[in-house]
């Protein structure tokens, strides 16, 4: 149905090499098939429906929660107008990386490496590398604790134990990258299930939320607020997402016609935007019910995820409370390790071209996000792991401005995108974006400095 898979060279890409034609993910690339344009649109729209829900697996792991349970436990429910900030940058700049993907059939790796010279290539690299790797702390803190909170397993056990998720990643790929995005979804819909009856149990007040999503100058002038804040933009709006579904979209088998990636876009952009809203509600809801549970009765210092384990069944006087809050946490651990995968291998073979072995990928990285956790389990425990946690969506946040800007400069060149090229007033909005996140890393890295945070 679609054209060759190889990636085209236009003038555009002044550093593009002869030899750098394979597709991103070229095993399952044009894998899915995709019904011809006279096809009902639920059907076609059925199609795109996957990668959208992968990405929003990463505003929802480990991390956020860490940062989520802090600014609600601290400040109640004024920080969801940055939850509520940071999913719709999350949602514009998500539709542009499908946008690229698409229309020059590179993912933003493949694009950084044709436009850039070879040593700021090799920078980019590191720096997403730095990112996935910060990701990756989450998820082995996230799933350790959570199987320390559910089967007692002490913290280094689940620290090693999480090791074996590259298999499990294996066994999906294996299966097709369908069977991925089912498994995906369906951890999705445990975690949603998980917080609906949280929500319902803490019966938060309804005008304190409405509050909350009306931004406030304080967040700017308080400094350990801005400090939540960077953590909660760091944790949303992920770095390693851009790569992954500027990546994911080719999956799809689409008429590479001008009619056709524009029917492309049109879907992708629907199904990352729904996603994306749940992930929007699961990381609002962990903070409404933290605001809820902890902040309303007085226990403001819920900072770790343990403590909120702890605590959260005998506030609500819900005994499944706990189990639930757990059990999401576990899905969302597991869940964050298929991404951070498949984003750790779009990111190598994309600034390098060199590939892989899934194991030897996954090891590789998983194995750089134990050896933190395991040295600071033993020298500060279980509230030095929270720290941790909350330090690794600082750094997240601190690299977004290397994915970020390169991605808004290439879906703005004509020469690059033809007539996809995105409008003025998204250009504008798109730079917005950026420059929101550039002077909030800034101000981040001087109270950090100064000692403020």
């Amino acid at each position: 149905m679609s054209d060759s898979p190889s990636v085209p060279s236009p003038p555009g890409w002044r550093f593009a090499r002869r030899n750098s034609t394979s597709p991103s993910l070229p095993d399952v690339h044009g894998s899915i098939h995709v019904p011809e344009a006279t096809a009902p649109w639920w059907r076609r729209f059925a199609a795109f429906v996957g990668p959208g829900y992968m990405v929003s697996v990463g505003y929802m792991d480990p991390g956020n929660w860490a940062t989520d349970l802090q600014g609600g436990s601290l400040f109640g429910y004024r920080l969801l107008s940055v939850i509520m900030l940071s999913n719709l940058m999350a949602i514009v700049l998500q539709a542009l990386a499908a946008r690229l993907g698409i229309v020059t059939g590179r993912d933003l790796a493949q694009a950084c490496r044709d436009h850039f010279p070879p040593m700021a290539s090799i920078a980019l690299w590191l720096s997403c590398e730095l990112a996935i790797i910060a990701c990756d702390l989450a998820e082995v803190i996230g799933t350790a604790v959570a199987l320390q909170l559910l089967f007692g397993i002490p913290l280094i056990g689940g620290t090693i134990l999480s090791i074996g998720d590259a298999f499990l990643v294996l066994l999906l790929m294996r299966r097709g990258f369908r069977y991925l995005e089912a498994f995906v979804i369906g951890l999705l819909l445990v975690i949603a299930g998980c917080f609906v009856v949280q929500l319902v149990a803490a019966v938060p007040s309804l005008s304190a939320i409405l509050r909350g999503f009306m931004p406030s100058p304080q967040i700017l002038t308080n400094s350990s607020m801005l400090y939540v804040a960077i953590g909660i933009i760091g944790a949303t709006v992920m770095p390693h997402n851009l790569y992954l579904h500027s990546s994911i979209v080719q999956t799809r088998d689409f008429q590479h016609t001008v009619a056709g990636r524009r029917d492309a876009i049109r879907w992708a952009t629907l199904d990352s935007t729904i996603a994306l809203v749940l992930a929007l509600f699961i990381n609002a809801a962990i903070l409404i019910v933290a605001a809820a549970a902890f902040h309303a009765h007085g226990h403001q210092d819920v900072a770790e995820i343990s403590d909120a384990y702890r605590l959260l069944s005998p506030v609500l006087g819900v005994g499944i409370a706990s189990t639930l809050f757990a059990t999401a946490l576990l899905a969302a651990g597991t869940n964050s390790t298929v991404t951070g995968t498949l984003a750790g291998q779009i990111a190598m073979e994309g600034f390098l071209h060199l590939t892989l072995p899934h194991w030897a990928r996954r090891l590789l990285t998983r194995g750089l996000a134990v050896l933190p956790v395991l040295v600071v389990i033993p020298l500060y425990g279980a509230r030095g792991v929270g720290e941790l946690l909350m330090f690794s969506q600082v750094v997240l946040s601190m690299q977004l401005p290397f994915a970020v800007i390169p991605l808004i400069m290439f879906v703005s060149d004509r020469e690059k995108m033809g007539e996809f090229t995105i409008s003025f007033p998204m250009k504008i909005f798109a730079w917005i974006v950026a420059t929101t996140i550039l002077v909030l890393n800034f101000r981040l890295l001087w109270d950090t400095l100064s000692g403020q945070s």
